[in-house]
């Protein structure tokens, strides 16, 4: 009977070993979900500010910026609670070339949009002015500028930071300026 005695005082220490170890394994998952689910937010915050300072570009050359470019900043509320949750910063647009387009390198004198880019260089030889008339290799009234524009999210709430840069392709008038 001593020994039955023996057995039991053995297991209850087994047992609250076993427990002790099932409550630091508990303990260990709730700080890796927590740490998960930080990182998660993180990730979510650095992608909105990211989808802000793209939003922020996009109302910027959504407008004539080219003849007075200037930077801007915007706000935006991303969740739509009625709050303004980032802003972006956008610097003043950089032209970063300017290239002359010849009348060939046109689409076809049918595409509206192109037509009033077609230059009075025509042939003379025919005395009738018209589209079969059009010298393919004069230059025509219009240029194709590349811009660089740079937004820049930073809000203090959350820490996110990011910083986007898109090249914009646009065709302007002769005479533009590429400052």
């Amino acid at each position: 009977m001593i020994l039955t005695k023996q057995q039991r005082g053995s297991t209850l220490i087994v047992a609250l070993i076993m427990l002790v170890l099932l409550t630091l394994i508990a303990v260990s998952a709730i700080n890796s979900t927590s740490a998960s689910m930080q990182v998660v937010g993180n990730a979510q915050f650095r992608e909105e500010a990211g989808a802000v300072a793209q939003q922020a570009i996009e109302k910027v050359i959504s407008g004539n910026f080219t003849l007075s470019p200037t930077s801007a900043v915007i706000s935006v509320d991303i969740n739509n609670d009625g709050r303004l949750d980032y802003t972006g910063q956008v610097d003043t647009p950089v032209c970063t070339s300017s290239i002359a387009i010849t009348n060939n390198q046109l689409r076809p004198l049918t595409v509206s949009a192109d037509q009033s880019c077609v230059s009075s260089g025509q042939v003379t030889t025919t005395g009738i002015v018209g589209a079969s008339g059009v010298i393919s290799t004069a230059q025509s009234w219009c240029y194709k500028q590349t811009w660089d524009i740079k937004s820049t999210v930073a809000d203090s709430t959350t820490g996110a930071n990011t910083t986007v840069h898109q090249g914009v392709y646009i065709r302007v008038p002769t005479g533009t300026a590429c400052s």
